[in-house]
């Protein structure tokens, strides 16, 4: 009697939350998807049935190509530099220097901060005015006759969209350079003293133990950081504003959607990014659960 009173107080306690998720996201992605596949344009809600007419349209529409072409740019540099850059951190902190709680706070407090105000910020210091109006970067690089390193930055033709991923690395490398630390401090010392009796020097050691044993890490950094790059919205606002050469999918749907009320395209648009983040995360799943499974 007590066992099953437990359970039916147990089921009683998640019912609210099963029920939430099933409204608000499985019902919200049924409702997009429905909406995805109609013709509705304008404050009124048209259901009626268009088949993929929308999802084909975005694919002839020029405009998705470059949002297409400028979220590969954003992700393939962001998802590298955070790697690159996290790791190298995770390195350095694993040393056990001296003030190693200060520096790992520092680099992790930009993780603490919204993409907004890190797009703030970043819009002063990569400001691409010249003359009397420089600043941020460029008026430091003129200040030390670094002429040659002062950029357009943002504003850069076809580029523009590779600088805008300098904030979103600066942001999240110290959130990669955590999973990094854990990983190294969950490395056995005893695997890194057999390799030195064997002759191994450091970076033999880094090639062929730690890196190796560090994938899984590298595998769910990557998942993380390219599930972030592919919704990416309020840090290419905050920085450029509205700007066709850096246009991507989430500004794309947000201005189809609420600026020019073609709900049925801007559905259409949601429902790619969901399978593009989905193609990302499920493999991911499956192969974390079959991981376990084999443990």
């Amino acid at each position: 009697m007590r066992i099953k009173r437990e359970t039916v107080l147990s089921v009683a306690l998640v019912t609210p939350s099963i029920l939430a998720i099933a409204v608000f996201v499985y019902g919200f992605i049924g409702w997009t998807a429905r909406v995805s596949v109609s013709q509705w344009k304008g404050l009124l809600p048209d259901y009626t049935f268009v088949g993929l007419e929308n999802f084909i349209g975005l694919f002839n529409d020029p405009r998705f190509h470059i949002d297409i072409r400028n979220t590969l740019i954003f992700t393939i540099i962001f998802v590298i530099g955070s790697l690159i850059i996290g790791l190298g951190l995770a390195i350095l902190l694993d040393q056990n220097i001296k003030g190693e709680g200060i520096f790992r706070s520092l680099y992790l407090f930009p993780m603490a901060i919204s993409f907004i105000v890190t797009g703030v910020v970043w819009r002063w210091l990569m400001n691409p005015a010249a003359g009397s109006r420089m600043s941020g970067l460029n008026l430091l690089f003129d200040s030390l006759g670094l002429d040659f390193l002062v950029s357009q930055w943002h504003t850069t033709p076809y580029w523009g969209i590779a600088f805008i991923a300098i904030p979103a690395i600066w942001q999240m490398s110290g959130y990669t350079m955590a999973l990094y630390l854990g990983g190294l401090r969950g490395i056995p010392v005893q695997l890194r003293e057999a390799a030195q009796v064997d002759g191994a020097n450091e970076f033999q050691i880094y090639r062929f133990i730690i890196l190796p044993l560090l994938r899984p890490i590298t595998l769910s950094a990557m998942i993380i950081l390219g599930h972030i790059s592919l919704k990416v919205f309020d840090l290419i606002i905050a920085v450029a504003g509205k700007q066709l050469p850096l246009d991507v999918p989430a500004i794309y749907m947000w201005q189809t959607t609420f600026d020019g009320y073609f709900f049925g395209r801007g559905a259409a648009i949601g429902i790619l990014l969901l399978l593009s983040v989905a193609v990302l995360i499920i493999p991911y799943l499956i192969f974390t659960l079959r991981t376990e499974a084999e443990l």
